[in-house]
């Protein structure tokens, strides 16, 4: 029999694929097991954010927004060409009230029971100040102050709004986070197994033995419970004793026309005492999310349900000049995220710190639970201090200074190396350009193939959607539909038809046939 992996990894999420990218690097052999497309559940259906969690900071999550707060400008550096750096701008006004409750008002609401149901500026300030200063800050701009008389910010809020605070996060692509990752654990020597889908996993003779549903069995000296919404599920396929709980809440968002010209994002505060964001999105959009919601089950779909697609647009309505309504709406999304059940009553409030199950009875088996992308890296090299008495041929971390592919360039040459890639690609419209190199970075003349024209990037699809990207896409980052495609890897399914897209899937399907 084949030597075997020194780890399977169970899911291809953010959380999987970077325990699988950090295992590969440091020299380890290294197999991931999804069941569906790469990224193809919740790390897909995420706000986009690379961000410390401002509101995290109102249940003294104070441990988990500090590391947030680092990752985000280490992130940044490692994938200048998929993150960018973003300002957000916090409407506030003196008579904002909030229903809901956390430890922070309610510690408040005891010292100060006149400000009880309402944030009052200092803490909003106190809170934005932490927030610059809890994880140090190098390439991102401060707080400051805005009048929205007189900034453009506050052209698209309704007159009440007078005043705001502006602060910084990252903006990052998720999808494209994850495909990258996996590739990059593929050419560290990782074997990305996708549409692979694992139904038994046993202990025997000191090793795991993880039976998939086509009948392959891969051998491991360790296993990693990276299935996010699945996790509990895995869990009971390996027989494991002790098994913590999930919970899982669903976070929706909706997609409407542009709101606004500029490229800066709203954090409103709700009535309840929860936050949305209204983001510019994919050029043509705006994008407003999320909910919390409980959710039934792992199988059971994330959809936007129209309560909570009414419960966005209200709140987004409380904020805005131009009212929303339903017919707005032009695309929804949800995620499932897999949170550690801490006992909370509010699904708001459940912990979005990650927890890490070690099971070493026998071969050692690694659960993840909870989890956020800003912390995808960290997670990983926490997962692996763990697990290191268990590989002692393990080498030392590595990804903090490693660049994604696409990525190897400096954050503050993005705007020259936009321009000079205009300058290379002077046959295509420069909104085209843009999305390319937001893609691929310093790889799109290998995607492309050094064309001359247009019409070397071979048949359109629509929306700048080419028989080369698809190529590549297919070859280099695990795509296998339509739907990997323009809703994960590039999201131009906002941009096409449904004929268009049908037929990027035939085109797949016979090149995957053909070879």
């Amino acid at each position: 029999m084949d030597n075997p992996f020194d780890m399977v990894v169970i899911g291809g999420g953010v959380n999987g694929c970077g325990i699988a990218r950090d295992s590969a690097g440091r020299g380890l052999r290294v197999a991931l097991v999804e069941k569906g497309d790469i990224g193809g559940a919740t790390s897909s259906a995420s706000t986009k954010l690379f961000h410390g969690g401002l509101r995290y900071l109102e249940y003294f999550e104070i441990r988990l927004v500090r590391e947030a707060l680092k990752e985000r400008e280490v992130l940044l550096r490692a994938m200048p060409h998929i993150a960018w750096p973003m300002r957000f701008v916090l409407p506030y006004h003196r008579d904002m009230r909030f229903e809901g409750e956390t430890p922070a008002s309610r510690l408040l609401s005891l010292v100060m029971p006149w400000l009880k149901g309402r944030r009052p500026g200092w803490v909003i300030r106190l809170g934005l100040f932490l927030y610059d200063h809890l994880g140090g800050r190098y390439l991102l701009p401060g707080t400051r102050a805005v009048s929205l008389a007189q900034d453009e910010a506050g052209a698209a809020l309704r007159p009440e709004f007078r005043k705001a605070y502006e602060y910084s996060d990252v903006w990052v692509q998720d999808s494209r986070l994850v495909s990258l990752t996996a590739r990059d654990a593929a050419e560290r020597g990782a074997q990305i197994m996708v549409r692979a889908e694992m139904v038994q996993a046993q202990r025997v003779d000191g090793l795991w033995h993880v039976t998939l549903a086509d009948g392959r069995v891969l051998r491991a000296r360790v296993l990693v419970n990276a299935a996010g919404p699945w996790v509990q599920q895995v869990l009971g396929a390996t027989g494991a004793a002790k098994q913590a709980k999930v919970r899982l809440v669903r976070g929706s968002h909706i997609v409407v026309p542009r709101m606004f010209g500029h490229e800066r994002c709203y954090f409103l505060q709700g009535t309840d005492g929860r936050i949305i964001f209204a983001i510019p999105y994919e050029q043509d959009f705006t994008l407003i999310g999320t909910t919390d919601v409980d959710h039934a089950g792992p199988d059971v779909p994330p959809e936007a349900t129209e309560a909570e697609r009414d419960y966005l647009i209200a709140f987004a309505n409380r904020y805005f000049r131009q009212p929303l309504t339903a017919d707005d709406v032009v695309w929804s999304f949800s995620g499932v995220r897999p949170l550690y059940d801490d006992g909370a009553g509010d699904a708001r409030a459940a912990t979005r710190d990650y927890v890490l199950a070690l099971d070493t009875d026998g071969p050692p088996l690694l659960s993840v639970f909870g989890g956020k992308i800003t912390t995808f890296r960290k997670l990983a090299e926490h997962a692996l201090e763990k697990l290191a008495p268990y590989l002692p041929a393990m080498g030392p971390d590595w990804t903090a200074g490693a660049a994604l592919p696409g990525g190897d360039f400096p954050a503050t040459e993005v705007a020259q190396r936009l321009a000079a890639l205009r300058a290379a690609l002077p046959f295509l419209p420069d909104a085209q350009v843009l999305r390319l190199f937001r893609c691929y970075g310093s790889e799109v003349a290998q995607v492309l193939g050094n064309p001359a024209s247009g019409a070397d990037l071979g048949r359109d699809f629509g929306a700048g959607l080419s028989e080369a990207e698809l190529r590549w896409l297919m070859r280099h980052e695990f795509a296998r539909s339509a739907e990997d495609v323009v809703w994960r890897r590039t999201r131009l399914g906002l941009h096409l038809s449904t004929e268009q897209i049908d037929r990027i899937d035939d085109w797949m399907r016979e090149a995957l046939a053909t070879g």
